[in-house]
C-alpha cells in the first residue's frame, strides 16, 4: 500500500513533533529513565557559584519532596557563599525535604563555606572531601567610601532626605560612630542566626557552634574534627550514604532534574558565539550583604 505524499509528510512531521514533545518532557523533568516504575531513587540537587537566587534550588527540591518515587536526595554544594535570603530559602528547603521522613546527605565539593554551609546544615549527613573548603561562618558587609577621592578631584556630593538614617553607608561621607554601632547590630543578629541555624541542624548547643563561628575556614579534614561535617568522602560516597538513610539495598538509582533542552541548547549557542546578547542577570555588584567566604 502506498502513502500518498502529502499525508506522508503530515505523518512524518506528527511523530516528529511528538518525538520532541517527548525529548523536552524528559529533559525538564530532568529524569534519567521514562519509566514511571521506577522506584527507590535518590535526586540529585546541585547548588554551585554564588548562592544569588534561591528559585530555581527550592522549586527544584519540592518537586523531589513530593514525588513518591523519590526516597532520599543528596545535595551537592560546591559554593562559597552569596546572599542571606536566598541561603535561607535553601536552607528551609532542605529543611523541609528532611522534616517530611526524607533522608538528605550533603556532598561537599571545592568550597562549601559561609552559606554554603548555611544550606549544608539542616541535613541529615555532611560528607566532605578531605581537601574542600568549608566553615566561614560569619557575615560581611563591604562598603567603599570615595570621600577623600572626590575632595581631591574637587567633586562634592549633595543628599537630602527624610529620615537621619536613610543614607547610612553612603560612599560619599565617612560613617558616624552611632551608625557604625547601628550596623554592628545588623551583622550581630544575622549572624547569631546563622549560628542558631547551625546548632539546629548539627544538634548541637548554640555556644559550641559560637566557638567556631568568628568566620574562619576549615578544611573537610579539620571540620570533621570539629564536628561541622559527619565523614570524608567523595559524590559516590554521599549517593550510597543517601541510599542506605532510605533504606534502599545496592546503589540507588540517581535522578537529577536538568535544565529544558531548550535552554541548554540556547547556553551552548551563546557560548559558541559571545558576540550576541546575553541573557538577563543577576546584578551580583548590587548586593553588599554576603555570607561568603572571604
Amino acid at each position: 500500500m502506498e502513502i500518498p505524499t502529502g499525508k506522508a509528510l503530515k505523518l512524518g512531521f506528527s511523530l516528529f513533533a511528538a518525538l520532541t514533545l517527548a525529548v523536552l518532557a524528559a529533559s525538564y523533568l530532568g529524569v534519567h529513565s521514562l519509566s514511571p516504575f521506577d522506584p527507590d531513587r535518590v535526586a540529585l540537587v546541585r547548588v554551585e557559584g554564588p548562592i544569588m537566587d534561591a528559585r530555581d534550588a527550592v522549586e527544584t527540591i519540592r518537586q523531589h519532596q513530593h514525588d513518591g518515587r523519590v526516597r532520599a536526595m543528596v545535595l551537592r554544594v560546591d559554593s562559597p557563599g552569596g546572599g542571606v535570603v536566598p541561603s535561607q530559602e535553601i536552607h528551609n528547603a532542605v529543611a523541609a525535604f528532611r522534616d517530611s521522613g526524607k533522608p538528605v546527605v550533603v556532598s561537599m565539593g571545592t568550597v562549601a563555606a559561609s552559606g554554603g554551609y548555611y544550606i549544608s546544615a539542616p541535613s541529615n549527613l555532611i560528607v566532605a572531601n578531605p581537601g574542600t573548603l568549608t566553615g566561614s561562618i560569619g557575615v560581611i558587609m563591604s562598603l567603599a567610601n570615595f570621600e577623600a577621592l572626590l575632595d581631591k578631584i574637587g567633586v562634592s556630593n549633595v543628599t537630602i532626605k527624610a529620615g537621619a538614617n536613610k543614607d547610612i553607608g553612603s560612599p560619599f561621607r565617612q560613617m558616624t560612630a552611632a551608625e557604625r554601632t547601628l550596623m554592628q547590630g545588623l551583622m550581630d543578629d544575622i549572624h547569631a542566626q546563622f549560628i542558631e541555624a547551625v546548632a539546629a541542624g548539627r544538634g548541637r548547643p548554640v555556644n559550641e557552634i559560637q566557638s567556631l563561628a568568628d568566620g574562619r575556614i576549615f578544611t573537610g579534614k579539620q571540620a570533621l574534627d570539629a564536628g561541622l561535617v559527619d565523614e570524608l568522602g567523595d559524590l559516590e560516597t554521599a549517593i550510597r550514604r543517601a541510599g542506605d538513610l532510605a533504606g534502599i539495598p545496592g546503589r540507588p538509582k540517581v535522578i537529577e532534574r536538568r535544565k529544558p533542552a531548550w535552554e541548554r541548547l540556547t547556553g551552548g549557542i551563546q557560548g559558541m558565539l559571545p558576540w550576541l546578547p546575553a541573557g538577563p542577570s543577576g546584578p551580583l555588584g548590587m548586593n553588599v550583604l554576603y555570607l561568603m567566604a572571604p
